[in-house]
C-alpha cells in the first residue's frame, strides 16, 4: 500500500510542565486551529501521570471516554491529533516486557481512534542501566531499537515523531556534524519516522537556515520544530506575549512542520498560535500547507502580524464568558449573556451632588498592544516597555538636575511628566482588563498584569521622590516598607545573593557594551581555553612547571563545579578550573606541607586582556570559590610566573587573593591564596 505524501504539520504541542489544559479548552484550540489554517496537535503534557511518569498504567474506562471525545473533536475540526508517550524516565529498552507494555499502551490509544502518535526521550537521564549496556552499543541505539520496533507494530502510521534527548544543538557533543548521538539517530531511525527538534537551544532566540540545514544532514531528513519561544513554564513571573519571529520564512521549505510549545496558561496562547498561523501562511508556504479559504500567503511581518492577532483578541475580550462555562462560548449570544449580569444601578439615579456611578471603561486595541509590549518575549522586551526602563535609568541618573531652573532640569521633569503618564496607561490598561467581559481570559492573566502593575506604581513613586515630591504613604520607600515594596519573595531572595543575578537582564543598567555570561565549561571551549592559555605563556616567557596548568590542558579533571567559562559574544574570554585536593595533581612534592594544609586547593585561572569589567571576573572566581567552600575545602591557592604582571595587578584590585609567602619558592614563581 503506497503511502500518502506528507503534509506540513502546523500547530500546537502541549508539552510544557505544569497544570495540563482542560478538555474544554483543547476543543476550543482545534476550532481556533481549524479557523486559522493550521493542522496538528501533539497531546504530551508533562504533568499528566499517564503520559510520563506511568506510561505503563492503562487509561481506565473514563480517562478512555475523555480521550476518545477529544480525538473525535480534532477530526471534526481536520486537525491531526497525535497522541505523545514519554517512557524514558525509567524504561528498560533491552527488556522485552517493557517494549510490549509500550505497544499494549499505545495499541490502546489506537483503538480510541488515534491514528498519529510520538515517542518522547526528552530531559532523562542519558545513563544506562546495566542490562542495557549489554544489549545495546550506545543510548541512541536503544532508542532507536525500540522506536523502530514500536512504529512497525503500529503499521508504519502517516505521522510518527520522535524526541531526541539531544534535540537542540546546545546539546550536541562536540557539535552538531559531530555528535555520535545524532548521526545514530539519523542513519538508524526508520526513514519515515519525523524528528523534533528545538534548534540552537531549549528556547531559541533565533532559527536560521542554515543550522536547519547542518541539523537537516545529520538525520537525513527534514525536523519537526518543536518551538518554545513562548513557554513560560521555567519562570512562573514570564509571559510571552509577542509575535512568532526570527524564524525566516525562508525555513518553510526546509521543515517538516512546526509546532509551538506556548505559555502554560491557555488563553493568553491566542497571541502566540495566530502569529504562528500567519507565518505559515506566508509566500514560502509548501502548497500542501492548508490555507484558511482563499488567502494564497504573503510575505510576514512580525508587527503586522501582532496586531491582527490583537484585533482579534480584542474580541474574545468582550465575549461574556465566565469560568463556570456560562456565556457566549458556552451557547448563548453575547446580547443573552449582556441581559443576564447583574444590575448595581436598580433603578437608583444619582443626584447632582452624589457621586455619579462608576462607568466601566472598555477595553481599546492599545491597551492590548502595550500589553503585549509588557510581556513581548524571552529575549526582547516589547518597544514600550524598553523605553520605560530607558526613561527610569535617565531619570535615576540625572536627578541631581531634578530641581535646577537650567535646561537639564527643565529636560529631566519633562521626561519625568511624559514616565509618569506611561505609568498611568498601564494602571489604566490594568483597570480596563479588570472589567472586561470575558472572566476566563482575564483570570489567566490577572496574576501578571496585577504584578506589573504593582512594579509600575512603585518606579512612579520612586521617580515623585527624586523629583521631591512626597508620594503615597503606601508607597514610600523607606527602611520599612508595605510587602508590596520588595519583590520576589524566597525565590528573589536567594537570586539576588547569587553572583550571576542580573547578568541576563534585557535592559542592563547601566547599559553594556558587552554581556558576558558565566558557564559550565564544555569539550567545545577547549580549544579557545587553549588559547587564552598559550597567550599567556607568549606573553611570560617563563617555563615553569604549575599544578594548576594540568587542569586546564585536560591531564587532570577538576572538581565538580569548578570548571567554569567567562564568554560574551565574541567567545570565550576567561577560564576558572579548581581541584578541592591539590596533591591528587602534584607529580612530587611541589609546596611544602605547611602550606598546603591550610590551602589544600588549587585554582587555575586566567582573563583575557580584553575583559575591562572587574565584577564579571569577580563573580567568575567567586562562584568556583563558593564550590571548593562546599566541598569541605578551607583555602586555595592560585600559581602565577612572576613576569605574569598583567594577571598579577588585575588580581589584587579584585581583592580576593592575597600574596602568600612560601619557603623555597622559586623566584619566577608567586603563589597568591585565600581562606575559605
Amino acid at each position: 500500500m503506497s503511502k500518502k505524501s506528507k503534509i506540513f504539520l502546523s500547530g500546537v504541542v502541549e508539552g510544557f510542565y505544569g497544570r495540563p489544559w482542560t478538555m474544554s479548552q483543547r476543543k476550543e484550540l482545534f476550532r481556533r486551529e481549524q479557523k486559522w489554517g493550521l493542522n496538528g496537535y501533539l497531546y504530551a503534557p508533562k504533568d499528566d501521570y499517564k503520559h510520563r511518569m506511568y506510561w505503563r498504567d492503562l487509561y481506565s474506562l473514563e480517562e478512555a471516554d475523555q480521550l476518545m471525545t477529544l480525538i473525535s473533536a480534532a477530526k471534526e475540526h481536520n486537525v491531526e491529533f497525535i497522541y505523545a508517550l514519554s517512557p524514558g524516565l525509567d524504561i528498560t529498552f533491552s527488556n522485552p516486557k517493557e517494549v510490549a507494555a509500550l505497544k499494549r499502551k499505545l495499541s490502546q490509544v489506537c483503538g480510541f481512534g488515534c491514528r498519529s502518535f510520538a515517542l518522547l526521550f526528552d530531559d532523562i537521564e542519558t545513563e544506562m542501566c546495566p542490562a542495557d549496556k549489554e544489549a545495546f552499543s550506545s543510548f541512541a541505539e536503544a532508542q532507536v531499537s525500540v522506536t523502530n520496533e514500536v512504529f512497525l507494530h503500529l503499521e508504519e502510521p502517516q505521522t510518527f515523531l520522535f524526541c531526541p534527548t539531544d534535540y537542540c544543538a546546545v546539546f550536541c557533543s562536540p557539535s552538531v556534524p559531530l555528535s555520535a548521538y545524532l548521526n545514530t539517530v539519523g542513519e538508524k531511525l526508520n526513514a519515515a519516522i519525523d524528528i523534533l527538534w528545538t534548534g540552537p537551544k531549549v528556547v531559541s532566540q533565533d532559527i536560521s537556515v542554515a543550522s536547519i540545514e547542518e541539523v537537516s544532514a545529520v538525520l537525513r531528513r527534514p525536523p519537526v520544530i518543536w518551538d518554545n519561544i513562548h513557554a513560560n513554564d521555567y519562570d512562573p513571573q514570564r509571559l510571552f506575549l509577542g509575535p512568532f519571529k526570527n524564524r525566516p520564512t525562508e525555513l518553510i521549505p526546509k521543515l517538516r512542520g512546526v509546532l509551538t510549545n506556548p505559555n502554560c496558561e491557555f488563553e493568553p496562547n491566542f497571541v502566540a498560535v495566530h502569529t504562528l498561523a500567519t507565518w505559515c501562511k506566508s509566500s514560502y508556504a509548501q502548497k500542501d500547507v492548508p490555507m484558511d479559504g482563499d488567502d494564497q500567503g504573503s510575505d510576514y511581518n512580525p508587527h503586522e502580524a501582532l496586531q491582527l492577532a490583537l484585533t482579534d483578541w480584542l474580541v474574545e475580550f468582550n465575549r461574556a464568558d465566565q469560568p463556570d462555562g456560562s456565556g457566549a462560548r458556552g451557547g448563548r449570544s453575547k446580547r443573552d449573556a449582556s441581559e443576564e449580569e447583574p444590575m448595581q444601578t436598580d433603578g437608583y439615579v444619582p443626584g447632582p451632588k452624589d457621586n455619579p456611578l462608576y462607568t466601566a471603561e472598555p477595553l481599546t486595541l492599545a491597551d492590548l498592544t502595550l500589553l503585549s509590549e509588557l510581556f513581548y518575549l524571552p529575549y526582547e522586551h516589547g518597544p514600550t516597555a524598553l523605553v520605560m526602563l530607558q526613561e527610569l535609568h535617565w531619570l535615576r541618573s540625572s536627578c541631581d538636575a531634578a530641581a535646577d531652573e537650567s535646561e537639564k532640569g527643565k529636560e529631566w521633569r519633562q521626561r519625568a511628566e511624559k514616565f509618569d503618564e506611561m505609568c498611568g496607561a498601564v494602571v489604566q490598561m490594568f483597570n480596563r482588563l479588570s472589567n472586561v467581559p470575558n472572566r476566563i481570559i482575564l483570570y489567566d492573566l490577572y496574576n501578571y498584569i496585577c504584578d506589573i502593575k504593582s512594579g509600575v506604581t512603585m518606579a512612579k513613586a520612586y521617580v515623585k521622590t527624586l523629583g521631591g515630591r512626597t508620594p503615597h504613604p503606601s508607597l514610600a520607600l523607606t527602611d520599612d516598607p508595605e510587602p508590596w515594596g520588595f519583590r520576589g519573595a524566597l525565590s528573589g531572595e536567594f537570586q539576588r545573593m547569587l553572583p550571576s543575578h542580573g547578568n541576563r537582564d534585557l535592559f542592563r543598567s547601566p547599559p553594556a557594551t558587552r554581556v558576558y555570561t558565566i558557564r559550565p565549561c564544555t569539550p567545545k571551549d577547549q580549544p579557545e581555553v587553549m588559547k587564552i592559555f598559550k597567550e599567556m605563556q607568549t606573553e611570560t616567557q617563563q617555563k615553569v612547571e604549575l599544578v594548576g596548568d594540568r587542569l586546564v590542558e585536560g591531564h587532570v579533571t577538576p572538581s565538580q563545579n569548578c570548571s567554569l567559562i567567562l564568554d560574551d559574544a565574541s567567545g570565550v574570554c576567561g577560564y576558572v578550573f579548581a581541584l578541592s585536593d591539590a596533591k591528587t595533581a602534584m607529580t612530587k612534592s611541589q609546596y611544602p606541607e605547611t602550606m598546603l594544609q591550610d590551602f589544600p586547593s588549587v585554582m587555575a585561572l586566567q582573563i583575557h586582556s580584553k575583559v575591562p569589567d572587574h565584577d564579571a571576573a569577580k563573580r567568575l572566581i567567586l562562584q568556583v570559590l563558593s564550590a571548593l567552600r562546599d566541598s569541605g575545602s578551607k583555602g586555595v591557592f592560585s600559581e602565577f610566573r612572576s613576569n605574569d604582571r598583567r594577571m598579577f595587578d588585575f588580581l589584587k584590585t579584585l581583592n580576593v587573593f592575597q600574596v602568600l609567602k612560601v619557603e623555597g619558592l622559586p623566584t619566577n614563581l608567586v603563589i597568591m591564596g585565600t581562606k575559605l
